[in-house]
């Protein structure tokens, strides 16, 4: 896969005066099983699945224009990010080889995230994912060609592993498993045309327990997988995992769905507990909410539940037909557990939207 996209880069002359502005937003996405381990040059330990978010995205817009070197700047929401401008760059560097042409561009690009920056969402896979788009745009306006979302996931993953789900709408799979055709460690694939209509308008409502700066990186986490004790019990499961919700996903399943989401989120933060050193991300109130969610859902039948990402905020998952009695549950009861209130009426999105 490397070679045919290597062989198909643009490696001529960029035209003198070539210049121009693209502009592409994308999804967060949240993990139902999740990615945690990896090895290699960013490949998963276990496959995973998710949704693709809706209101929480990354807008990124790069201006380029022909230059006689390589030259590149980065702002957020306006002002210099030296961290995440070097972690592109880096991207860029390593994999000039697919795309010669930006030694002949000089780059500027500006990101601004659609959710507040102290949310706690992780923006990574968004961010990572829209400034791909905004490359692989550039390149096809030299080749003229459309862009190939199988070659922007393979891409987004080298930038940021989660992004390689980010690219495709309502959800995607991620990790080569034999009970789905076509999967791959290198790339994600869409499963939109494989789920049941239930899912394909799920409600995501996300509490923000904490802002606060995560006590670990994802990065960090991953690696720490490697001398965990329970790890290859964990990705043999979520092979387990995997071909159960992919059953589920298509048949409507809620009661199964529900049981591997809830199970997913809970062990994620039990291995980073068993890690060393180890992790307790959960905030007090975390707990709060999830005991709160398994009352309302024992009580009314009405299938809720949640999921976490590696930080203290709850996302709850829900068919669109119960979002009225969800949102009262969350204003009524949940709110006082959201740091200063805040939360986000979120839901399953279609994948990266182009703006320019």
């Amino acid at each position: 896969m490397e070679n045919n996209w290597s062989n198909e880069a643009f490696k001529g002359e960029v035209a003198s005066g070539f210049h121009g502005k693209v502009g592409w937003a994308s999804p967060s996405n949240i993990a139902l099983v999740k990615y945690w381990g990896k090895k290699g040059k960013q490949i998963p330990q276990n496959p995973s699945i998710s949704f693709a978010l809706s209101e929480c995205r990354t807008e990124t817009f790069v201006t380029f224009e022909k230059s006689g070197s390589f030259g590149f700047s980065f702002f957020f929401e306006g002002q210099k990010e030296p961290a995440f401008g070097a972690k592109i760059e880096k991207f860029l560097v390593e994999n000039q080889a697919f795309f010669p042409f930006i030694n002949q561009l000089h780059l500027k690009v500006e990101s601004r995230n659609t959710f507040p920056h102290s949310s706690g969402i992780a923006s990574s896979a968004s961010s990572m994912s829209a400034f791909v788009m905004c490359l692989l745009d550039i390149e096809n306006q030299l080749i003229g060609k459309d862009i190939d979302l199988q070659k922007a996931s393979y891409f987004s993953r080298l930038a940021s592993g989660s992004a390689a789900r980010s690219v495709y709408p309502k959800m995607a799979l991620w990790g080569a498993t034999n009970c789905y055709k076509g999967s791959s460690d290198e790339f994600a694939v869409s499963l939109e045309n494989d789920i049941h209509p239930v899912f394909k308008t799920y409600r995501n409502s996300i509490l923000i327990v904490s802002g606060e700066t995560k006590a670990v990186s994802s990065r960090a986490g991953h690696a720490l997988m490697e001398g965990n004790p329970y790890a290859s019990a964990r990705y043999a499961q979520a092979y387990d995992k995997i071909k159960s919700l992919l059953t589920a996903l298509q048949s409507g399943d809620l009661d199964t769905f529900i049981n591997i989401t809830e199970s997913e989120a809970l062990q994620l933060h039990a291995l980073m507990m068993c890690s060393n050193p180890s992790f307790i991300l959960m905030k007090p109130n975390t707990l709060q909410i999830i005991e709160a969610v398994r009352d309302f859902r024992n009580e009314t039948q009405i299938p809720l539940c949640f999921t976490l990402d590696a930080g203290p905020n709850v996302h709850l998952l829900y068919p669109e037909n119960e979002a009225e009695k969800v949102e009262n549950f969350i204003r009524n009861e949940l709110v006082t557990c959201c740091n200063q209130g805040c939360w986000i009426a979120d839901h399953v999105g279609d994948g990266p939207q182009k703006l320019l």
